[in-house]
C-alpha cells in the first residue's frame, strides 16, 4: 500500500509557539493530517477528513461560533480533501473507504465529498456524537457534516492485539489485516487510533489521543500550554486519555516495535512524515 501524508486543515489559534511550540508570531499553526491510502484491490482510503468544501463554503452554517473563532480556522479550499485527492492526479470516486479516528468537527467535515465512500467509525462514538447534550458536545460533534452518509461501518471495541493495544479490523476487503482500529477512549467516547501495515512497518494514526510531539517518544512528557488546555477542555474522560496517552508513549519508546506514530494537529510531525518519503507525499 501507498499511504499519502495530507494536511485538510489550517488553524492558527492566538498564543503562537504557547500552542505550537514553534511559531514567532501571534498565531500558532495546527493542521487536520490525514491519510489517503492506495490499495491494490480496495481502492482509495482516507483516514480522516479534515475540513469539508461545504464547510469552507457555509462555515457559519456548519460549524460552532465559538470553535471557528478560538481555533482561526482558515477556510481554504485548497486544504480539503477533496482538492488534495484531485491534486494527486485521482479520482475522488475512487476514495471507498473513510476511516475516522473520531467525529469532532475538524475530522469529518469531508464526509460528504465523497458520497461513493462507505464510513467505518466505532459505534460508542457515533452513539456518542447522535445523543450529545451540553453546550461542548453540541459544538465539538456537528451533524449537518455527516447527515448525508448513508453507508456506514460501526465496530465495537474488541478484536484482536496489536502491540499490547485491543485492535479491531476494519471491513475492508483484502485489506481488512492491514487497516485496523486501536480504541483510544478518552478524548472522546469512541475515540479510535487507525493503524496502517506498510512495507516498512506500521504507521499509527493516533488522532487526538495526544496533541503534541513532545508527548511522545520521551520518557518525561512535554507539551505546551496551549495544547495542554485544549485537551483538558476537549477531553471526555481524563483517566482514560491519560492512561491511553501513557501506552502510547511506552510503545513510542519501545525500540522493537517497529511502529512511527503521529497525532492530528502537529505541524512538524506532518512535515516529518511528508519528508521521510517525498515520493508518497
Amino acid at each position: 500500500m501507498r499511504v499519502h501524508h495530507l494536511n485538510c486543515g489550517c488553524m492558527c489559534p492566538l498564543g503562537g509557539a504557547l500552542f505550537d511550540g514553534f511559531s514567532r508570531g501571534l498565531t500558532a499553526r495546527l493542521v487536520c493530517h490525514c491519510l489517503l491510502i492506495e490499495t491494490d484491490t480496495d481502492g482509495l482510503v482516507l483516514v480522516d477528513t479534515g475540513f469539508g468544501t461545504a464547510d469552507v463554503a457555509r462555515p457559519g452554517a456548519r460549524l460552532s461560533t465559538f470553535f471557528r473563532y478560538f481555533n482561526n480556522i482558515r477556510f481554504e479550499h485548497r486544504y480539503t480533501a477533496l482538492a488534495q485527492v484531485r491534486q494527486l492526479g485521482f479520482d475522488p470516486q475512487d476514495v471507498r473507504h473513510i476511516v475516522l479516528t473520531h467525529l469532532d468537527f475538524d475530522h469529518a467535515g469531508g464526509l460528504e465529498d465523497f458520497p461513493n465512500a462507505r464510513v467505518h467509525v466505532m459505534q460508542t462514538e457515533m452513539d456518542a456524537a447522535r445523543s450529545a447534550a451540553g453546550w461542548r458536545d453540541t459544538r465539538r460533534f456537528r451533524e449537518k457534516q455527516w447527515a448525508g452518509v448513508t453507508d456506514w461501518a460501526f465496530y465495537q471495541p474488541q478484536g484482536e492485539r496489536w502491540n499490547g493495544f485491543d485492535a479491531v479490523r476494519t471491513l475492508i476487503g483484502a485489506n481488512s489485516h492491514d487497516i485496523l482500529l486501536v480504541p483510544l477512549a478518552g478524548h472522546t467516547p469512541g475515540h479510535a487510533g487507525v493503524a496502517v501495515r506498510t512495507g516498512e512497518g506500521w504507521l499509527l494514526h493516533a488522532g487526538d489521543a495526544y496533541f503534541y510531539r513532545g508527548e511522545i517518544g520521551n520518557h518525561r512528557r512535554e507539551c505546551t500550554p496551549g495544547l495542554r488546555f485544549y485537551q483538558r477542555m476537549m477531553e471526555y474522560d481524563h483517566k482514560q486519555r491519560v492512561d491511553n496517552q501513557n501506552r502510547l508513549r511506552a510503545l513510542s519508546l519501545a525500540t522493537d516495535q517497529q511502529v512511527r506514530m503521529f497525532c492530528s494537529h502537529d505541524a512538524l510531525e506532518l512535515e516529518r512524515a511528508q519528508a521521510a518519503n517525498p515520493a508518497r507525499s
